[in-house]
């Protein structure tokens, strides 16, 4: 998760400094791939706390990472989706 989220923050930069639209539209395309990977994350770890309470503080630490990891993953797809607006014309928020 942390090696696509770092990714995409650099393709967003790249993006925005050359005006590349298909590299912006592949930041985007990502996005699901890092919602995928929370879940597993969430699903994983509330496996582990149920079975050994004794991980629940250390599991919600990485909840928080991957947290965090998203929101920025979030950040470079708005980002970008503000680039492709900017390139092209067209709005793709929401769809």
């Amino acid at each position: 998760m942390a090696q696509i989220t770092t990714q995409m923050v650099k393709d967003c930069i790249d993006s925005f400094i050359k005006e590349e639209k298909d590299l912006a539209v592949s930041v985007c395309a990502r996005e699901p791939v890092i919602e995928e990977l929370m879940d597993q994350i969430n699903r994983e770890l509330l496996t582990h706390m149920v079975s050994n309470p004794a991980t629940i503080d250390r599991a919600f630490q990485i909840i928080r990472i991957a947290n965090s990891l998203e929101r920025i993953a979030d950040l470079s797809t708005n980002i970008c989706e503000d680039i492709i607006y900017i390139v092209e014309g067209t709005i793709i928020k929401n769809l």
